[in-house]
């Protein structure tokens, strides 16, 4: 009975350690799957863990970041910092500009680091893309980029 109870919290530990390192800005899926399977996880189940993880920050940063950044701009407190942060999302997110929930979606489908949900999310934000078409927009993009990722970690396709 004991390993039973082991394997379980085993189990569930490797879940939620993939689903937090989803989670995390840079890493998102990109790093999650690979780890997942490293631990012995079938690659759908890394991919299903790592999409539902690294989707869960996507509507904190669209609903906080707003209210946030508009507060910066009135009070100019952090201003530098927001500029520089604004500018940096804003370069990196030219076909979210220029093609809106199209261009978001494309975006976050490309498995490059900066080019993620957390990324995307910020960008839908400073672009005023509603929740409502961004948030879509981004499941699917990053459903893309980690298929993927899972078929370049599985070995069926060679790396891009």
């Amino acid at each position: 009975m004991t390993g039973a109870v082991t394997d379980v919290l085993q189990f569930i530990g490797n879940e939620l350690a993939v689903i937090f390192v989803a989670m995390l800005p840079y890493v998102e899926i990109r790093g999650a799957i690979p780890m997942g399977i490293s631990m012995g996880m079938h690659p759908m189940h890394a991919f299903v863990l790592a999409l539902a993880g690294s989707i869960l920050p996507s509507p904190v940063i669209m609903l906080v970041f707003r209210p946030f950044f508009s507060f910066v701009k009135r009070t100019g407190l952090f201003k530098s910092l927001a500029e520089k942060m604004v500018e940096r999302t804003l370069k990196r997110a030219g076909s979210i500009k220029k093609y809106y929930v199209p261009g978001l979606f494309i975006f976050v489908a490309i498995p490059l680091p900066g080019t993620g949900v957390w990324t995307g999310s910020l960008a839908a934000a400073l672009l005023n893309i509603r929740l409502l078409h961004a948030l879509p927009a981004i499941f699917l993009g990053n459903a893309v980029a980690g298929l993927i990722i899972t078929l370049i970690s599985y070995g069926i396709i060679g790396a891009i």
